[in-house]
């Protein structure tokens, strides 16, 4: 179907809102009726060529006495859904009477077989019959839709010759429709869209990478495809097609599960529907509702292809708050056993859920078969580089990388999609990478490949044609670096974070003026006792300037035994807040000393307390925070941690050290790091030249002014 078609279908459906609903409803209720009645009159279109032999049917039956009629009514449909009610949409177009239309309208959506029942009530549907009913705009509503401008139905209509007059709508274009409705209406009721429908094209694109790679270990079978974000289901439409294409084309015969999982109430009745129209009720079944993070549909079954395009920058706290919190959460979808850590956690945080789809999927590989799984889904730019070393959205991108699951990313150009203009990249990740890609990760730069619509559909303004989906495909199959496809060893994007300590220097100043200050502030703390020690301290130091804290506190520690003085480590606090400053040229601090592994005195007080000094020992030296500071270090880095931490560290700070208990692994990719590309500077003979012309322009436009 041509955008020209696909917009006409859209404002005639949006304009039986205006037409029929304005001053019943406000204009961000106007879905409330919209959405269910456009998905019954294409329910209704597929099965208006079979109702006669329903009705048959129905009549036969219940001569017979059969209560359980459904399966036998769907056989006569030749549909996996059916309508046993005596009326067709069209023919409730017209009623004399208000209540009668009503009774009749009832009936007719009553007939519908149970798996219908479950859309209209997600919908909500039956709810707004009154309201329509005593507004007396339920039969314009009908009419409108039984139209014969348009066509809602799978086949096309024909005009007398034969010739096509009014093209069919396919269930991936139906899906298309519905997700710009939802658009204008959430933006008439001022909501965010927060879907971000995949154009066809896109999802084109993402089934050719799923499946051409894998195409000749496709073998006669069953495959299962899935997605955990499903929306009205046309990603698994347009991948089951493309599959069941190539393994014909390779004279395989296949058969094909596709499960799907949804949240939204009206986009999951969409799924079902959609499941309904392609002829298998079971189908239907594989469709989840709810969250698929916190509620997961299908929680031990494994796939052989899964595709989405999960929501991002959404939040999913209520999620986390219903797994248990932060702290609490123990799903073996998000925290797993990895380089000996039985707790990897690859929580993100709480505002941007986008990655917990794909590690949902990781969780669901197969990894007993030879074709393993393959998974393919779009994010936005964040999930390439959002979260530090250690935390959830690095660890999952480690996770990936370290078992060589990540084979490519692909960057899209922007405003590929219908409700969003940013960035957006195609993971792809399998368990069964190819043998020359074994260790190897592959970044495809298709920003450019892009060509113009001719109008925009919301923010998309360009597409993907046959030929450019070919040239990306071709570029994945084909392995090879060029200036858009570059290929890396899979410890490119990994680096260690480091923490890089320096020692806290004090000097103690026991001036008297300074000793008076601090008397002072003994008086406010009621504490006397602490004012005594230290008086005597700075008197037998001559009331000078010490340049080292460390000859200070061991000669506090011999005052305070001689007085009998305990100085527990609030004490110690009040005097070093306030005689102590630090000083870049004092000693450093110390603040432990070890020996053969034992830390001989925990505290520096206790340490001279315990007159232990005069001993071997090693010393472990009191932080500055303030001088702290992190360093990443590739892990390609030549001479690893070592070398960079002698060349770069070293030589400008020789007091520092690594705090080796922080150290952490993290992995970020960076499009504009491999792919960027300088932009030549204008040399300075055009810019004299532009200079030149300008003045040339306003001496003349002077002159104008003057001479006027």
């Amino acid at each position: 179907m041509d955008n020209q078609t696909y917009n006409q279908i859209v404002s005639f459906i949006w304009g039986i809102a205006d037409d029929c609903l304005r001053d019943v409803y406000v204009r961000g209720k106007y879905r409330d009726v919209i959405l269910p009645m456009t998905v019954i009159r294409r329910l209704d279109a597929v099965l208006e060529p079979t109702k006669e032999a329903v009705l048959e049917m129905k009549k036969n039956l219940d001569v017979a006495g059969i209560v359980n009629q459904t399966a036998a009514l769907c056989d006569a449909s030749g549909q996996a859904f059916c309508n046993s009610s005596p009326f067709m949409l069209k023919d409730l177009k017209s009623r004399a009477k208000k209540q009668q239309l009503k009774l009749d309208f009832i009936a007719y959506l009553d007939g519908f077989s149970p798996n219908v029942q479950e859309i209209l009530e997600k919908f909500k549907f039956r709810n707004q019959i009154d309201t329509m009913i005593e507004a007396d705009i339920l039969g314009a509503v009908i009419e409108k839709f039984v139209s014969p401008t348009i066509n809602l139905s799978v086949e096309p209509v024909l005009d007398d010759n034969g010739e096509i007059k009014i093209p069919a709508l396919d269930n991936h274009t139906m899906g298309t429709i519905f997700e710009e409705l939802i658009r204008k209406f959430n933006e008439e009721n001022n909501e965010e869209a927060g879907e971000h429908f995949t154009p066809r094209d896109v999802v084109e694109l993402m089934a050719d990478i799923t499946f051409l790679p894998v195409v000749d270990k496709i073998k006669d079978g069953s495959y299962l495809v899935y997605d955990g974000a499903c929306g009205t289901g046309g990603m698994l439409t347009i991948a089951e097609e493309r599959l069941q294409e190539l393994a014909k084309d390779n004279k395989k015969e296949i058969s094909i599960n596709l499960y799907g999982q949804e949240i939204n109430p009206e986009t999951y009745a969409i799924t079902k529907a959609d499941m309904l129209l392609k002829g298998d009720g079971l189908q239907a079944e594989n469709v989840a509702y709810g969250s698929t993070l916190s509620n997961d549909g299908f929680p031990t079954t494994n796939f052989d292809f899964m595709l989405s395009n999960p929501p991002y920058g959404k939040s999913w706290k209520t999620d986390l708050d219903r797994l248990g919190g932060k702290t609490d959460i123990c799903d073996t979808r998000f925290i797993v056993s990895h380089n000996e850590e039985p707790d990897f956690k690859m929580i993100p945080r709480s505002s941007d859920g986008q990655m917990l789809f794909l590690a949902n999927k990781i969780s669901k590989m197969k990894h007993n078969t030879e074709l393993g799984s393959r998974i393919v889904e779009v994010h936005n730019g964040s999930s390439l580089f959002t979260g530090d070393a250690g935390q959830g959205e690095s660890n999952l991108r480690r996770y990936i990388v370290e078992n060589d699951w990540l084979e490519t990313i692909i960057a899209l150009p922007e405003n590929m999609f219908y409700n969003t203009g940013i960035a957006t990249f195609i993971w792809v990740v399998t368990n069964r990478k190819a043998d020359n890609r074994k260790g190897k990760v592959q970044l495809i730069d298709a920003t450019a490949l892009k060509s113009p619509l001719r109008k925009n559909l919301g923010n998309k303004n360009c597409e993907l044609t046959p030929e450019i989906r070919k040239e990306i495909s071709d570029m994945l199959l084909n392995f090879e670096e060029n200036e858009q496809s570059k290929i890396f060893d899979n410890k490119e994007f990994g680096y260690h974070k480091i923490t890089v300590e320096r020692p806290l220097r004090l000097s103690v100043d026991l001036s008297k003026e300074n000793i008076e200050s601090f008397g002072k502030v003994c008086a406010e703390q009621k504490d006397m006792e602490v004012m005594s020690a230290v008086s005597e301290v700075a008197e037998k130091l001559n009331y000078s300037k010490l340049n080292d804290y460390n000859l200070f506190i061991k000669e506090l520690a011999k005052v305070a035994n001689s007085l009998s003085i305990k100085l527990p480590t609030k004490r110690l606090n009040l005097i070093k807040n306030n005689l102590a400053t630090v000083d870049e040229n004092a000693e450093k601090v110390i603040k432990k000393m070890h020996k053969n592994g034992k830390v001989e005195a925990n505290s520096l007080y206790g340490l001279f307390n315990a007159t232990v000094d005069g001993k071997e020992f090693i010393v472990e030296y009191e932080v500055d925070s303030n001088l702290r500071d992190t360093e990443q270090i590739p892990l390609l880095h030549e001479g690893g941690i070592e070398q960079f931490f002698k060349d770069e560290v070293l030589s400008f700070a020789p007091d520092a050290w690594i705090d080796e208990s922080k150290t952490q692994i993290g992995y970020e990719i960076s499009f504009t790091k491999y792919f960027y590309k300088p932009v030549k500077l204008r040399t300075l003979q055009e810019i004299t030249s532009d200079i030149k012309a300008l003045e040339a322009e306003t001496d003349g436009l002077l002159n104008e002014i003057i001479g006027g």
